[in-house]
């Protein structure tokens, strides 16, 4: 009998285990590779929502009016530290293109194209595993405080004419929803096509489970280049030289340095996110983000996590406490009564972010054993599932439940 082909998964967040565990079920022999082990970057402190309403480009020119104020703003969504300012010029110029109309729309189409497919690809991929109990579907709110009416009106119908599923609340629908929320909301989108995670770290650590389980290896090893040759691909690490059939980068903000000896220019930065983690009886019970304080709040297991903030410093410095506490006047300012804790946990994650808003997706152009999914944003868990489906109809060559081109890395090459 024909020995499987040996597929080498480089990163362990939630991208490369719903990969990781796709394929090993097309019938690969899969390792699972990552330095730190299983969720311990972004897969581990995201807000957990499911979003896939978020159909719309970061890119967009709207917020070129915005950005001002949010620098302004010490407890505002964004902050670029100085120092790293030059360094991250280049990727908003690259941003600042992307906000072009024609971009936009293209963009927009694309990711609809994934976040259409991503629920049910995670249907599929946790119901064989035994693990659909882990995804929650109780649609989410997005509140309006003091918006315009004729902008939050022209809002509903973007997200109308994209096909989202969604409700307009007034106040006191909002309220009958979440009751905890404060007389400041005026009113709210409810998403009903939505889902939230108790807890991602569990999550990814469930489906690893699951595929180890299955045979799957998993090796916390620290990859230091990967070497692409006419028969596969060598993948180098403190431990020395294995060879696989195939290797597939799902490194995130760490797969740039790994593809520049092959010669492939990737224009990703990181968009470092925080997380305040509340250890209080829950005062809602679905995700609760603010459309002009842009954070997010997220009933868990442990508590509420509070999330958002984009912080612009590159991978190397260390985290700034004050950007996870700032998001704490926030929720108070959005609930009634919420509870004081001395006992509230921080965290930061690299959000891998590409300027034009979409992933790297597909094999790599000029290496035929290489594969590439990496560069997901805000969006790494949504789409978890639907790039495992994708990749792996590619790696067993098979036509793609959707076109792959505007994912393609050759896009910046």
């Amino acid at each position: 009998m024909q020995q499987p082909q040996r597929i080498a998964v480089i990163g362990a967040g939630v991208i490369g285990i719903c990969c990781a565990l796709s394929l090993q079920k097309q019938g690969f022999a899969v390792t699972l590779i990552d330095r730190k082990g299983i969720a311990k970057e972004c897969s581990y402190g995201n807000a957990g929502h499911f979003a896939t309403e978020q159909v719309f480009p970061l890119a967009d020119k709207r917020l070129l009016m915005q950005l001002p104020s949010m620098l302004l703003n010490p407890t505002g969504p964004l902050r670029i530290r100085w120092s790293y300012l030059l360094r991250a010029m280049p990727w908003f110029m690259r941003f600042a293109w992307n906000m072009r109309s024609q971009r936009f729309r293209r963009h927009t189409q694309a990711l609809k194209a994934l976040n259409q497919l991503a629920l049910p690809a995670y249907d599929e991929l946790l119901a064989e595993a035994g693990l659909i109990h882990l995804l929650e579907k109780n649609g989410s709110l997005l509140t309006f405080e003091d918006t315009k009416p004729e902008q939050i009106k022209r809002e509903f119908e973007a997200f109308k004419a994209e096909g989202v599923k969604l409700q307009w609340l007034d106040r006191q629908q909002a309220l009958a929803l979440e009751p905890a929320l404060s007389e400041r909301v005026q009113s709210a989108f409810l998403f009903e096509e939505v889902g939230h995670s108790l807890d991602p770290e569990h999550l990814c650590l469930s489906l690893a489970k699951h595929f180890i389980a299955l045979g799957g290896q998993l090796l916390q090893l620290d990859v230091l280049a990967i070497e692409h040759h006419q028969h596969g691909v060598k993948v180098r690490s403190q431990a020395g030289i294995q060879d696989f059939d195939k290797v597939l980068l799902c490194a995130g903000a760490w797969s740039k340095k790994l593809l520049a000896p092959l010669r492939y220019r990737v224009p990703l930065d990181t968009e470092r996110g925080y997380h305040l983690m509340l250890p209080v009886d829950n005062p809602i019970s679905r995700p609760v983000a603010s459309a002009e304080r842009k954070f997010i709040m997220t009933p868990m297991s442990g508590g509420l996590r509070l999330a958002g903030t984009v912080e612009f410093a590159g991978l190397e410095r260390e985290m700034d406490n004050r950007r996870a506490d700032c998001l704490l006047p926030h929720a108070k300012a959005l609930l009634k009564d919420l509870p004081e804790t001395q006992m509230a946990s921080r965290w930061m994650g690299m959000r891998p972010s590409l300027p034009d808003s979409l992933p790297v997706l597909g094999q790599a152009p000029n290496h035929p054993h290489l594969y590439l999914a990496f560069g997901h944003q805000h969006l790494g868990l949504t789409q978890g599932a639907v790039t495992a489906r994708l990749i792996t109809q590619l790696v067993a060559g098979q036509q793609p439940d959707i076109n792959m081109q505007p994912y393609c890395i050759s896009r910046f090459n």
